[in-house]
């Protein structure tokens, strides 16, 4: 998933967007389950190279339509690699991350996106981080430790790879949040559509040789193919397009919390259909990485306009 922060005009009332809000959480917590079941049969590589060959096939008609190639031709090349870091590498580390621990503890982690973006804009921006943000950073860092040290794997998975897979997510996190300091830096005043079809395009040439390279000799199931399509149109095509809406509508602020509602729909997925177990210590550690999170974007602040 990406979390660029962009300018939005003033936010509109909250029966205008809270159904899209609740809509794009719930897409998002479900691409940790289709990834788990693409991931099973495709392997990593091919599953997030698929993920953005396909969306980019589904986002390009519509970039055509509403006229803006001409933005992305102007602009390709910061689009194209904002691709790598935002979509290539995180989509293939998560969808090796989902095969060693349970889906519902890599959306945990997932969610630690804004802390990282709160640090990489600190380093790289120069922006100001007062105390109350400090002291949130400390408190989602302390909630992954915690987490980290208690880990859950997934229901018939190997749990010998779950510190490895631990650090693919957050690694997988640290990229989103690059890209998004990269693209307040480099995309900015690019129509969001151009820069979304751009970076799955970039993601995919980059993805082309690995996913070739890593095919399954074994041709995949229907059902695996299924949860291949799904992830690539509903969790990454539409989803992008619900993202942007949602920052117009209701600005950037309430548009970076679906981060945090994304896990509650992962974490019932993962219960329902893979019957992966929930822990108070994981329920627990995710409040505590959601607190932290919240109070060093500045979102606490952010919600009470």
């Amino acid at each position: 998933m990406s979390h660029t922060h962009l300018s939005a005009s003033a936010a509109a009332p909250h029966h205008a967007w809270v159904g899209e809000f609740i809509l794009l959480a719930s897409l998002w917590g479900a691409s940790f389950l289709f990834m788990r079941l693409g991931a099973a049969e495709f392997g990593p590589l091919p599953t997030a190279g698929m993920r953005v060959l396909l969306a980019t096939l589904f986002l390009w008609p519509i970039l055509l339509h509403r006229g803006e190639w001409p933005a992305l031709r102007r602009h390709w090349r910061p689009a194209l690699l904002a691709g790598l870091i935002n979509s290539a590498i995180p989509f293939a580390l998560f969808a090796w991350a989902v095969m060693h621990i349970a889906t519902g503890l890599t959306s945990i982690l997932n969610a630690t996106v804004p802390l990282f973006g709160a640090l990489v804009a600190w380093l790289w921006l120069g922006d100001r981080i007062g105390r109350l943000r400090w002291l949130g950073l400390m408190l989602g860092f302390v909630g992954v430790a915690l987490l980290a040290w208690r880990a859950p794997a997934g229901v018939g998975l190997k749990s010998g790879q779950a510190g490895w897979a631990i650090a693919a997510c957050l690694l997988a996190s640290t990229c989103y949040a690059v890209a998004a300091s990269y693209a307040r830096r480099y995309l900015v005043g690019i129509p969001p559509l151009a820069t979304a079809t751009g970076s799955q395009l970039g993601a995919a040439l980059g993805l082309a040789l690995p996913m070739w390279w890593a095919w399954p000799a074994q041709a995949p199931s229907l059902r695996a193919w299924a949860a291949i399509v799904a992830i690539a149109v509903l969790c990454t095509g539409i989803a992008y397009i619900l993202y942007f809406r949602l920052i117009a509508h209701a600005g950037p602020s309430r548009a970076l919390a679906v981060t945090f509602l994304a896990p509650v729909f992962a974490v019932f997925y993962g219960v329902v259909f893979l019957n992966e177990s929930v822990t108070p210590w994981m329920l627990g550690c995710g409040a505590v990485i959601v607190c932290g999170t919240m109070l060093s974007t500045g979102l606490v602040k952010g919600w009470r306009r």
